[in-house]
């Protein structure tokens, strides 16, 4: 039953982000790091980026380089770590294991730790048979009082061992600073096991080692780690460690909220930051995952996450991670950026042959989309009809609403001869080829006896000529980007095409 939270001291905060090198950073990890990184802003905390490599078997130093990139990118910064230093080094966990060797030593010494030498079998049939007669599977502590020379005996022998933790069989209560009160039953988790042998620790126990040791004061987690909770703190009780203070946020959910993981899609940062979701706004979306400002505000810069942020404002429940709401916020922060960094940011996203167009041409193209803009990929369907040197156009969409076959050809021809003329005597930019067209425009429907305002008869078919699409910018811009010489080619191709097929 939750009570009262406990009050935050504002002197020697000190956080860690501890990623393990296994993947690519999750983008539920790096919202549990943005927390920790906003509430050591917030407090005057300092930051240790520490690394749990212990998994041997799937830790990946291409992968702990892939961790830092990603948070470089998204701007979360730390004080302390493997690739900057500090006091406390060295700061992967790879790189400590004599040190949990002493501890080890000392838990087993003291008979607070003992070498299990149950096989994997033994275990998982007295698990099904636990679960046969309704009860809590956990360890049944057949090794827990072997005598000594039974110990020394079988290791000499080389049988197969683990190092298992005495659970104090009794309640484990602390305050969260997200949920209150939370108590568990301790005698319902059994002896857990806490190494695989002296060199080789595992994560509930390495954590509370490298807590210690690295001053952490304040540990801020997702809630799928609330239940290690309780063996952290008894073996922080039984090395004679004092206890940090915890926070367990709620977890990120699938819009049906289902658990989001790895099977569920894109969960890596990179993922998001390849398909050209810009970095403040992954953070501005991350930070409102589960946190709320108590504003009508939505809109923050991480420094401003930084000033704002508190733990009391920290939901329970778990938080629907909607891709449609990220996509809002990003075109956002996309609309809001300058043309010149916007271009910069898309070339990626173009084709090779774009940098055979000037700087201009490109900015005027960026610039035409921005606002239809959700993330920076979306250029690329969005203006890839500028880099084609001939188009592929469907004929039968040059065609608008009633017009007769005929008209489409003439339309065509009349914009190829308004524009051959407007050339010879005017500047080459939108206005100036908007007033020409729109004039032909005019004429054309007086001729053809179509509505005088309705210009769609003759600026349709040159749209399309000129982009291939039913759906796309207007005329003018196009034609303004895209010069003079490859507008007449555009337009001339579509009188071949419909001529050449007599579709139209």
């Amino acid at each position: 039953m939750n009570k009262k939270k406990k009050e935050i001291p504002l002197k020697n905060i000190r956080l860690r982000f501890p990623p393990s090198p296994t993947g690519p950073l999750h983008v539920g990890n790096a919202r549990t790091l943005l927390f920790n990184y906003l509430f050591a802003k917030k407090y005057g905390g300092a930051i240790v980026l520490r690394i749990e490599d212990t998994d041997k078997e799937r830790s990946e130093l291409r992968w702990v380089e892939e961790i830092i990139e990603q948070l470089t990118w998204l701007g979360i910064a730390w004080d302390e770590g493997p690739d900057i230093g500090g006091k406390f080094g060295p700061y992967k966990q790879s790189q400590r294991l004599a040190t949990y060797k002493t501890y080890l030593e000392k838990l087993l010494q003291e008979k607070k730790a003992y070498y299990c030498f149950c096989s994997a079998e033994e275990l998982e049939e007295k698990k099904q048979r636990q679960l046969a007669t309704g009860l809590a599977p956990k360890y049944d502590g057949t090794c827990r009082n072997l005598a000594d020379s039974i110990v020394e005996k079988n290791m000499q022998e080389g049988k197969q061992s683990t190092i298992r933790f005495k659970m104090a069989e009794r309640k484990v209560a602390f305050e969260d600073l997200i949920r209150g009160s939370v108590e568990f039953d301790a005698s319902l988790i059994g002896d857990t096991v806490i190494a695989k042998n002296l060199m080789e620790p595992l994560y509930n126990f390495a954590v509370v080692v490298d807590d210690f040791l690295m001053e952490i004061s304040h540990v801020i987690r997702g809630e799928d780690h609330i239940s290690n909770t309780p063996k952290q703190m008894l073996l922080q009780e039984a090395l004679g460690l004092p206890q940090v203070t915890y926070a367990h946020l709620p977890l990120l959910l699938n819009p049906d909220k289902s658990k989001m993981s790895k099977r569920a899609g894109d969960v890596a940062v990179s993922e998001y930051r390849t398909k050209g979701y810009l970095p403040e706004a992954l953070i501005n979306f991350m930070a409102l995952l589960g946190w709320n400002p108590g504003t009508e505000k939505e809109i923050f810069t991480l420094k401003e996450l930084g000033k704002e942020f508190s733990m009391e404002r920290v939901q329970k429940s778990g938080a629907i991670f909607n891709v449609q709401r990220l996509d809002f916020l990003n075109s956002l922060y996309i609309r809001e950026e300058s043309v010149s960094v916007l271009t910069k940011l898309c070339m990626p996203y173009l084709p090779e042959n774009a940098t055979k167009m000037s700087k201009k041409q490109l900015e005027q193209i960026v610039a035409l989309h921005q606002a239809r803009m959700k993330k920076l990929s979306d250029i690329t369907e969005l203006a890839d009809f500028f880099f084609h040197e001939k188009l592929t156009v469907d004929p039968t969409i040059l065609k608008w609403k009633e017009m007769e076959n005929k008209d489409v050809t003439e339309a065509l021809l009349l914009c190829l001869t308004a524009v051959r003329q407007a050339t010879k005597a005017t500047k080459w930019n939108q206005k100036e080829l908007e007033k020409i067209l729109i004039t032909a425009a005019e004429e054309f429907n007086k001729t053809k006896g179509y509505p005088v305002q309705n210009r769609g008869y003759l600026l349709w078919p040159l749209r399309v000529a000129l982009s291939g699409r039913e759906a796309s910018a207007g005329p003018f811009e196009i034609a303004e980007i895209l010069g003079k010489e490859v507008t007449l080619q555009r337009i001339q191709d579509a009188i071949d095409l419909v001529k050449d097929r007599g579709i139209l």
